[in-house]
């Protein structure tokens, strides 16, 4: 059976890559800032939010391709606040000075869908602690990683360097990199994507 990614993520690419699984990567952009404003504007839960944009792209994908159509989303959430991903350096670099010593939520949703319709969907919450590191090892961890701090919501790479910015962290690894791996694999195997 065929498998389709609907994400442009490097990341959620080599987690699926390096797992040994065979799939096309489809990306059919969505509006992810008006379905966000539209939900905050009623109230939505944030959690929904994540589920809502993984749906989206899942779905705009699995209407004209056919086959198991994976779509994730992640957001960030501190202090009860939703944040996008750091415009620039600069916001990266206020961003990560925000978030120095506190504790914040990565929500992360999986859905695939299969001829338009959603078949399966996951949810992860993980809880991450960041240690109060100092201005000289923020600077130079700026300058190492550059405008790839730009690229996730939390301005960090977890799976490389930004993993020297946490003191405590309770979730699964893959859910912080983006894409709930464990469970995705499970259900492909249930229907027959992979070899069980």
């Amino acid at each position: 059976m065929r498998v389709i990614l609907a994400s442009g993520s490097q990341i959620r690419r080599k987690l699926m890559s390096d797992a040994g699984l065979e799939f096309e990567v489809i990306v059919k952009p969505v509006d992810e800032a008006a379905i966000k404003a539209s939900m905050l504007a009623e109230s939505a839960r944030l959690r929904d939010i994540a589920d809502a944009l993984a749906e989206a792209k899942a779905m705009r994908v699995s209407r004209i391709e056919e086959g198991l159509v994976i779509g994730a989303d992640q957001i960030m959430v501190m202090d009860g606040e939703l944040y996008d991903k750091p415009k620039d350096i600069n916001d990266a670099r206020e961003r990560l000075k925000l978030m120095r010593g506190k504790t914040h939520f990565l929500v992360g949703a999986v859905v695939i869908c299969e001829g338009g319709q959603a078949v399966w969907r996951h949810m992860a919450k993980t809880k991450l602690t960041m240690r109060d590191f100092s201005d000289g090892f923020l600077e130079d961890y700026i300058e190492k990683e550059d405008d790839l701090l730009t690229k996730s919501v939390g301005a960090y790479r977890f799976e490389g360097l930004g993993a020297q910015l946490f003191s405590h962290v309770e979730g699964d690894f893959f859910s912080i990199l983006g894409l709930s791996l464990l469970p995705v694999m499970d259900y492909l195997r249930l229907r027959g994507a992979i070899p069980s």
